[in-house]
């Protein structure tokens, strides 16, 4: 009740408001969710191992004295073919196109760990970028404590921006020295001809100076006006990049770095939420997506994709703990058998660690209990 009165309620606003909406976009399991998270500083979206955790565009708000940034946490973008695969709802691919009409900034989200597509950005990310050129962009590499040679972000960089970053272009140079006291600070040194003008957190913040001498070194050049669809087939990277941040989103390591760079790029405006509101989503929608997140986690394949929940009960029981009884519909009895398991061990997993979850989330204790059933 609480949350609802909040977010339907006028916003509270400071004297000197500041806003930033963000969108994040990446490839499908790039960790958009986790990173969402880790600058919140709680769990509120769902986080998975399998694509397509993420089905439906939601608000995370994160209030610091008079500055608010929105993110927009998205469907990791993906193509109609795709989509059809995974039985995804005819919302997943619009989304995201949603989200970049209502962003100040746009966070690219690259998974430098996955070989297979680390070297290039989707068409999909490409297309949507050129389809909103006015709007600034940044470059996230992510897991970057996953990679045993750092120096593979050096031609990545080269690669994903096209030889340009912010205006001029890159020339890359390396001489190794390895000492990094944390593995999401890459041996690898950025530096500009000119800095940006805001905030002293940017890309050679980013990263461990006394780590090695290898950098990248920037000189003038020419912005190309315009990309067609012809144009982005052959390209690999965005030349648009005002900035590139390397972190592990996993562990938080230079999430921080990331954050204040954002809060800094906050413009004049009036605020969206309360500041207490940490989340556009209702309790319920936190809930749905927690348990989710679980079945996806523990069931093979494609099963979770059609798995349907129906909230049978949510009260408050008598001590004050949240009492919540869910049923799963699947589509086929070998479905259930699998999301029970041997002996229910399955099905326990789930209630124990989504319960566990809910608890972190809410604040309160939390008595979850779900049933399964085949969807007549």
């Amino acid at each position: 009740e609480e949350q609802d009165r909040l977010l339907r309620g006028q916003p509270d606003q400071p004297q000197n408001p500041k806003v930033l909406r963000i969108a994040i976009i990446g490839a499908p399991n790039a960790g958009k969710s986790t990173l969402s998270n880790q600058l919140l500083g709680r769990k509120v979206f769902p986080v998975s191992q399998k694509v397509h955790t993420t089905r439906c565009k939601a608000r995370g708000v994160i209030t610091h004295e008079d500055t608010q940034l929105i993110i927009l946490d998205t469907p990791g973008l993906t193509s109609p073919v795709k989509a059809k695969r995974h039985k995804l709802e005819e919302a997943m691919l619009t989304d995201p196109w949603d989200s970049m009409k209502h962003a100040d900034l746009v966070l690219v989200l690259v998974d430098v760990s996955d070989h297979w597509t680390r070297n290039s950005l989707s068409k999909e990310v490409l297309k949507c970028l050129s389809q909103f050129p006015q709007i600034p962009s940044v470059l996230v590499l992510n897991k970057v404590d996953l990679l045993k040679n750092k120096f593979i972000l050096l031609e990545l960089v080269t690669e994903l921006t096209e030889g340009i970053v912010n205006g001029k272009k890159l020339k890359v140079s390396s001489a190794f020295k390895d000492n990094s006291s944390s593995s999401a600070k890459p041996p690898v040194q950025i530096t500009q001809a000119s800095p940006p003008e805001k905030g002293d957190n940017t890309l050679d913040k980013s990263s461990d100076v006394r780590a090695s001498e290898s950098h990248l070194e920037t000189e003038e050049a020419q912005r190309p006006k315009h990309y067609g669809p012809r144009d982005l087939k052959h390209m690999k990277g965005w030349p648009f990049f005002q900035e590139i941040f390397m972190l592990a989103a996993l562990h938080g390591e230079e999430v921080d770095t990331l954050k204040r760079y954002l809060l800094l790029q906050a413009k004049p405006g009036a605020w969206d939420f309360h500041s207490s509101v940490l989340t556009s989503q209702s309790p319920q929608e936190i809930c749905n997506n927690i348990i989710r997140e679980k079945i996806l986690e523990y069931l093979p394949l494609e099963v979770p994709y059609g798995v349907i929940q129906v909230t049978e009960m949510w009260e408050e029981g008598p001590s004050g703990e949240l009492l919540i009884a869910q049923k799963l519909l699947v589509p086929r009895n070998s479905h259930m058998t699998m999301l029970i398991g041997r002996g229910g061990k399955v099905i326990s997993k789930i209630v124990q660690e989504a319960g566990q979850d809910l608890m972190n989330v809410f604040l309160c204790d939390v008595r979850l209990r779900l049933q399964v059933e085949v969807k007549s």
